[in-house]
């Protein structure tokens, strides 16, 4: 079973996106910050992270960041999935190695999880 680690801070939504991507057939982590993440990530490895970009705190920029400088997890592929649609932001998550940077606004919950599922494949 692949393993998605989802860094999002909005609770409700996390969890609606986890119950989706579960009954999809993947298990799922929740994290609701950065710092987080990274443990969850470390302890997990998993195959994929959705990150969203703006969480309190440190932001999914710094997360990338920190993610690309530990060996151990630098390799896991990221989708970063944001509502902040800002060309800088946009270009910093790529040139960190983002697979993809979805506008969350843009899809529905049904195209998100196929979308996944074509990255995981």
């Amino acid at each position: 079973m692949k393993k998605i680690l989802l860094i999002e801070d909005e609770k409700i939504l996390a969890e609606m996106y986890r119950d989706k991507f579960s009954q999809a057939g993947f298990q799922v982590f929740l994290a609701f910050e950065s710092k987080q993440g990274l443990a969850l990530a470390k302890k997990e490895k998993p195959d994929l992270i959705i990150l969203d970009i703006l969480l309190p705190r440190e932001n999914g920029i710094t997360f990338l960041t920190w993610l690309r400088k530990d060996p151990e997890i630098s390799s896991i592929p990221v989708v970063a999935f944001s509502n902040y649609d800002d060309p800088k932001t946009r270009k910093e998550a790529e040139k960190l190695g983002v697979l993809d940077y979805l506008i969350k606004t843009n899809y529905t919950p049904k195209e998100i999880v196929k979308k996944i599922k074509e990255y995981l494949n």
